[in-house]
């Protein structure tokens, strides 16, 4: 049995964004086109399916690091913030597009809340497993 950990990173979001694209309450909502993803960010995302990108990437940090909840994803997609003639400083990411991410995916039934954080449910471990189980296939 083939899992998320055994095949690249950038074709497990692919294939994963693409497989979400298909669930019908995964949509980016209206204002997601013209936000920033932190305040370390000086424009807001330039690709077309930012949404789904960050949907998959979230459901594989899930499937790595067990119960996270949104300060801990908020860390990871964080980074430096050019402050000019200051040295640059560490800013966490916006929580807003996380936790929307992941009540969509809850509503969907791929992600379930916990005491400790957000789990995957068998569903979404199924669906990461089948879906690396293809790209291992191809090779």
């Amino acid at each position: 049995m083939v899992n998320a950990l055994e095949v690249p990173p950038q074709k497990l979001v692919e294939r994963l964004k693409e497989e979400l694209k298909k669930f019908e309450k995964i949509k980016p909502p209206l204002w997601a086109k013209i936000v920033k993803s932190g305040v370390h960010k000086e424009r807001p995302p330039e690709q077309e399916d930012f949404w789904y990108i960050r949907a998959a990437s979230i459901l594989r940090r899930l499937y790595i690091n067990g119960p996270v909840g949104v300060s801990r994803l908020r860390t990871y997609y964080g980074g430096r913030k050019n402050r000019g003639m200051r040295p640059k400083k560490f800013y966490k990411s916006s929580g807003s597009i996380i936790r929307k991410i992941l009540q969509q995916l809850e509503s969907e039934g791929l992600v379930a809340k916990e005491k400790k954080g957000r789990v995957l449910t068998p569903k979404g471990r199924s669906l990461i497993d089948k879906i690396a189980g293809e790209i291992r296939g191809k090779g």
